[in-house]
C-alpha cells in the first residue's frame, strides 16, 4: 500500500445494554442502551467490545455487541 493509499474503512458499532433474560436479546430498557462506539476495523472493535464485556462480567444479564455495519452499508463486503 503506498502512502496516499488508505485502507478500506470496514466500520464496526459497538453496543451493549441490560438483556431482560440471559438466553434471548430482548434489552430491558432500550433507553439505557451503552453506545461504545464506531471503529473503523474489527481488531478496534473486538478491543473495546472486551473492555465492557470484562467490565460488565458482574452483571450476567449484561452483555455487548458488535454490528458489522459495512456489511449493512455494503452488502457485498465480505472482509470483517
Amino acid at each position: 500500500m503506498s502512502e496516499t493509499e488508505k485502507p478500506k474503512q470496514l466500520l464496526h458499532l459497538v453496543f451493549g445494554g441490560e438483556l431482560e433474560k440471559v438466553d434471548e436479546v430482548r434489552f430491558r430498557d432500550l433507553e439505557d442502551l451503552d453506545i461504545v462506539g464506531i471503529y473503523p476495523n474489527y481488531a478496534t472493535a473486538y478491543t473495546a467490545w472486551k473492555a465492557k464485556a470484562q467490565a460488565s462480567v458482574d452483571n450476567a444479564h449484561m452483555r455487548y455487541f458488535i454490528v458489522h455495519m459495512h456489511r449493512l452499508l455494503d452488502p457485498g463486503t465480505e472482509n470483517d
